[in-house]
């Protein structure tokens, strides 16, 4: 079996960079999309200290009192803003919920674009004030990096440099933060019952700030599950179900899922905070015809970024 391409690449010598850097560095991001489906990034521009401010934040929002988290609940928005409790999401295809909570932050348009009128506001957390602030920068700075990933891929893809800037501005993106609760009866669980069972992810891609502990594991080509192990500092990165879309399966979405813990630390909580890059909903998902050929025929529909949205909101539960 060969080894799966998982590379850890330097954002820094892609946003500045010489030519022949940002050539290499996206040449090696294609590479891996192609093989393992998943990156890890460094000099990303988030400081340890907002890191660490995150996660801080992101626990004591999930260690409030579960009224008070209820508050934030709106199931009329399918879990797109705000408090999601337990049992309330299950991977596509499984029969068993997930074993997690989570919160969702969505973008803020502040320059007048009538795509605004598309969004719900988001949940104001008024209990910890810190939160929004936070969880705010984050947002932004893991869009910006996006922004630039994209730019790679489209140079990878011989498309032009700034194809997907226009839809990924004030794009549908969301932030979640997710607890992984503590596990405290291991006998009473179903016995398919997962932090979070295997799965693709919807959007564009996936920008995760290492996660406080082990279980992302991700399926191989070889149809293996590998654990992937990432510093508290780095972001990792993976092709999501649109970009597999537009590209008609040449950049794969990966198969990915977060395990149990061995036993001995079921009863301990795993946080992780991805970003989910979305464009705009108008965006055409129809696969770019460099990518058809007679050997790869056009494997998928033609639809909408807000049409996909929509149908995969449907298949995991989260919108009737």
């Amino acid at each position: 079996m060969s080894t799966p391409y998982i590379p850890c690449l330097d954002l820094g010598s892609y946003i500045n960079g010489s030519e022949e850097e940002r050539k290499k560095f996206s040449d090696e991001l294609g590479r891996a999309f192609n093989d393992s489906g998943f990156v890890t990034i460094t000099n990303h521009g988030l400081s340890q200290e907002l890191i660490d401010k995150l996660y801080e934040n992101i626990k004591a929002a999930f260690s409030l009192p579960i009224e008070i988290k209820r508050k934030y609940e709106k199931p009329e928005l399918a879990g797109q803003r705000g408090y999601t409790s337990a049992g309330k999401e299950t991977a596509k295809g499984a029969k068993t919920p997930d074993l997690k909570e989570f919160w969702q932050i969505g973008q803020e348009v502040t320059d007048g674009d009538p795509v605004k009128n598309e969004y719900p506001d988001n949940e104001i957390l008024e209990e910890l004030p810190e939160f929004n602030k936070v969880t705010g920068d984050i947002y932004k700075k893991l869009e910006e990096n996006g922004t630039h990933l994209l730019r790679a891929i489209a140079t990878y893809l011989a498309l032009p440099i700034n194809y997907f800037d226009k839809h990924v501005h004030n794009g549908n993106s969301i932030l979640r933060g997710i607890h992984y609760f503590p596990i405290e009866n291991p006998e009473t669980i179903p016995d398919d019952a997962v932090r979070a069972g295997a799965h693709e992810d919807i959007n564009l891609i996936t920008l995760l700030i290492g996660a406080s502990a082990d279980g992302l594991e991700v399926l191989t080509r070889s149809n293996e599950w590998l654990p992937i192990k990432a510093h508290h500092t780095d972001i990792v990165v993976n092709v999501g179900d649109m970009l597999q879309r537009l590209t008609n399966n040449k950049l794969k979405s990966t198969t990915h899922r977060v395990v149990n813990p061995p036993r001995e630390l079921m009863k301990t909580s795993r946080f992780s905070v991805p970003f989910f890059l979305h464009p705009r909903s108008d965006m055409d998902l129809t696969s770019l015809p460099s990518t058809i050929d007679a050997e790869h025929p056009k494997a998928y529909s033609d639809m909408t970024a807000g049409e996909y949205l929509d149908e995969r909101l449907r298949e995991i539960g989260l919108k009737k």
